[in-house]
């Protein structure tokens, strides 16, 4: 009979296509390793793996195995923790991912109060884009993440907790700083700085001000605070969600922020989990609190 530990010996080789390093993934001798694989292949009757003395190949078979290997992994590890999530929410370790454009903005303000209320809870942030955290939610690596709706996630379940707009942020110079609010019409658009392909922030900003011919940007970047730098460089104006004002726009006296007149919300800050997430009790927890202290 196939076990579970040569199941997870497999899945740790196909990551690391090296005996030594799985492993030491696994905690366990090479030689351990090696056997527990020969003895799966043994029951297989064909083998997973290619191996010579320089590399590892998987097999076009052996693809077929890993990948129901790895579903098999899942649900067990599930199973595993089913009882466990639901004895007390918030009592087993979560690993959350979460995207650039909330990390820096959102953590600030909730892990004190995480702290406060439950001072023993494991919890592990991963920062990352929104296409990567969605992969991790499904594969079962991630417990959970943390992105901004609108985005494609289907087959996983959302539990919104803040909504919020966007805000266009120029130069102090500018005469259309001095505005309440601006139209997206009213926006030089050839000036218009946003975060490089990849961004869900960029797709949902474009989707705000009703724009779709992205080549008049002349410049991009990787992160918000660059592209406030740059606007205060006197390089162009860009959208700036409401969560990331307060540290980015209000304390530098060389910039401007404009409220957009496009109705909003403008974006929905969720937790994504699988479906068959054992801990769902627990994220509903965290939801509650995140939503709670965003509102103070």
């Amino acid at each position: 009979m196939i076990t579970l530990r040569q199941i997870r010996y497999a899945l740790a080789l196909e990551q690391t296509l090296h005996f030594g390093k799985a492993a030491e993934l696994c905690a366990i001798s090479q030689s351990a390793l090696s056997t527990g694989l020969a003895e799966m292949e043994k029951q297989l009757g064909f083998p997973i793996f290619e191996r010579d003395n320089k590399r590892v190949l998987v097999t076009p078979l052996g693809r077929e195995v890993l990948d129901k290997a790895r579903r098999i992994k899942l649900e067990v590890e599930d199973l595993e923790r089913l009882a466990e999530a639901y004895r007390t929410p918030l009592s087993t370790p979560l690993t959350i991912g979460i995207i650039p454009t909330i990390a820096p903005y959102l953590l600030p303000r909730i892990l004190p109060a995480l702290q406060a209320e439950h001072p023993r809870l494991e919890l592990r942030f991963a920062e990352m884009q929104s296409v990567r955290l969605v992969e991790l939610v499904r594969a079962g690596e991630l417990d959970a993440g943390i992105l901004a709706l609108p985005f494609d996630v289907a087959g996983l379940l959302t539990f919104p907790f803040w909504r919020e707009n966007f805000f266009w942020v120029t130069h102090a110079d500018d005469a259309l700083g001095r505005a309440k609010r601006i139209r997206a019409e009213q926006i030089d658009v050839s000036r218009l700085m946003l975060l490089e392909e990849g961004h869900c922030l960029k797709e949902q900003a474009l989707a705000v001000c009703h724009l779709t011919d992205v080549k008049t940007q002349n410049l991009s970047a990787t992160g918000l605070p660059t592209l406030v730098q740059l606007v205060a460089g006197r390089m162009g104006s860009t959208l700036v969600p409401e969560m990331a004002v307060a540290s980015l726009v209000d304390t530098n006296p060389a910039l401007r922020k404009v409220a957009l007149a496009e109705p909003g919300p403008h974006r929905e800050i969720a937790f994504v989990v699988r479906p068959s997430y054992p801990g769902m009790r627990s994220i509903e927890a965290l939801k509650s609190l995140l939503a709670k202290e965003l509102k103070r």
